[in-house]
């Protein structure tokens, strides 16, 4: 049977044990990240927290709708056992129907009768670190073995254990200007996250550094269950020059070679960052991203307002 838990009345124990023993648990759905990214998340429990699905909503101009936090590229349904079409629609028949409208991402094992659900494939990346760097290499493409050694050749230098603080602030003043939908709270999560990732061991900050000895690129990485993931990163006009975020990322492939350990680029559905993690001999794995709108037929024309308002 399945129950509509609020937050207060959540096992978080049972709660992290069921993630923990999913086959297809990840990281961004343990009770302490999300306690980070959408505060007041609900969840839908089958039985003794078998399977779980976790609801992260929100409340704006008197609508209840669901939406996907920052950093966090999957949630959805996650189970201890078999996990069929059947059950992902009862998870989905099971939402409360106080939520109106949404706009979420389920996870990969996720799979939904696009016939019965508005859902559209969504694109990450994945990149499978058993092998040895050697071997990693020779799959990446002629251009990022290009940049690669262009980065070497700059003097770049690369650190483990940089301050997350000064990676954030390199996005902020590169492609954060131009990024609207993240506003100064999701970037306090966004530090409140990686501190507490970095404190349970989860997390790594990689820094790039000039001859002169400035960071000009950074990136932080979180690994979980043989699931490393490319969370965030900063870049510079002299590390795009240089190729400092591709040797950021080749550091840290070799670090974690030969390891049961699979990468994941996060993305992406925008062309230009795809062809970006390709160049390292990822591949396509697809996530369904859903869409639900429950609202009266006089507010439909209005969703924007809604949609404009991601939390």
């Amino acid at each position: 049977m399945i129950r509509y838990l609020t937050n207060d009345e959540i096992d978080k124990k049972k709660w992290d044990d069921c993630i923990k023993e999913s086959f297809n648990g990840l990281v961004y759905a343990y009770s302490w990240y999300l306690d980070i990214v959408a505060e007041d998340w609900e969840a839908l429990i089958e039985d003794d927290y078998e399977r779980v699905f976790p609801l992260t909503g929100n409340k704006k101009f008197g609508i209840n709708y669901l939406f996907q936090p920052p950093f966090t590229q999957q949630l959805g349904v996650f189970s201890k056992g078999i996990l069929s079409e059947k059950t992902v629609e009862s998870f989905l028949n099971a939402i409360p129907s106080k939520y109106k409208y949404a706009e979420i991402n389920l996870n990969s094992f996720n799979k939904i009768d696009s016939e019965k659900y508005k859902v559209k494939p969504w694109l990450t990346h994945l990149l499978d670190l058993i092998n040895s760097h050697e071997i990693i290499l020779k799959g990446y493409s002629t251009n990022m073995k290009r940049n690669l050694k262009k980065a070497l050749k700059s003097g770049i230098s690369v650190m483990k254990n940089v301050k997350p603080d000064e990676v954030i602030d390199l996005f902020r003043a590169d492609r954060g200007r131009d990024i609207k939908n993240l506003k100064d709270d999701d970037y306090i999560k966004l530090r409140r996250l990686t501190y507490l990732g970095i404190y349970k061991g989860m997390m790594q900050t990689y820094g790039a550094f000039s001859k002169t000895n400035d960071l000009i690129a950074g990136a932080i990485f979180i690994k979980n269950r043989g699931r490393a993931v490319f969370l965030f990163s900063g870049n510079s006009d002299e590390g795009k020059q240089t190729g400092a975020l591709p040797l950021i990322i080749d550091t840290f492939i070799e670090d974690n070679s030969q390891r049961n350990l699979t990468l994941d680029f996060e993305g992406s559905n925008d062309p230009n960052l795809a062809r970006f993690y390709k160049s390292f001999g990822s591949k396509e794995v697809t996530y369904p991203h859903l869409y639900i709108n429950r609202l009266p037929a006089i507010l439909k024309a209005g969703v924007a307002i809604v949609k404009s308002v991601r939390k």
